[in-house]
């Protein structure tokens, strides 16, 4: 499951990059945000949780892999998701909120070193 999931958050990256070029800044931030997402329940999988909504998703990922974890991940990580998941709600929902190729910019970046990191995480313990 934790393949098939990482290998899903890749190409929601991309999306998200093809999104960026094509100027839809808020479906960039959304695209984004899930990538972000599906690498958490990657890594949430290889701890047999399923979690049904992203806060939830979320609130176990700080609780296992950052108070619990071993140093791998860190408050920053935690930060940058939580951050993603603000964007992506006002992307989503709020008509007049408008979002800047910067912020999409970013939020892409900060969903490539979470999907990376994951991934490498999942490697050097042999879960994928």
């Amino acid at each position: 499951m934790a393949k098939v999931r990482i290998e899903r958050a890749k190409e929601l990256l991309k999306d998200a990059e093809d999104l960026l070029v094509k100027e839809s800044y808020k479906s960039a931030n959304n695209r984004a945000f899930y990538a972000m997402e599906k690498s958490i329940k990657a890594l949430l999988s290889v701890e047999k949780i399923e979690v049904a909504t992203h806060s939830g998703g979320l609130k176990q990922f700080n609780y296992i892999f950052i108070h619990k974890g071993n140093g791998s991940f860190t408050v920053e990580d935690y930060q940058k998701i939580a951050r993603a998941e603000q964007i992506r709600n006002v992307s989503d929902y709020d008509d007049f909120y408008i979002a800047s190729r910067e912020e999409a910019k970013q939020q892409i970046e900060n969903a490539k070193y979470i999907v990376d990191k994951v991934q490498k995480y999942l490697e050097d313990e042999r879960m994928v």
